[in-house]
């Protein structure tokens, strides 16, 4: 179990990741892809599911 610090910060790593994946989408960035491993597990990790 994550204390409430770390999860602070993977939510925060995870509104980040999110915003940079939007733009990517929006920019029609050729690599956006490459953000989506960080979007999924910064989520579980804030959801503390692992």
């Amino acid at each position: 179990m994550a204390n409430g610090t770390s999860k602070f910060l993977y939510w925060i790593l995870f509104l980040a990741s999110t915003a940079a994946f939007v733009f990517a989408i929006a920019t029609h960035w050729e690599y956006l892809t490459l953000i989506l491993p960080f979007v999924c597990t910064f989520f579980v990790k804030a959801m503390d599911i692992i």
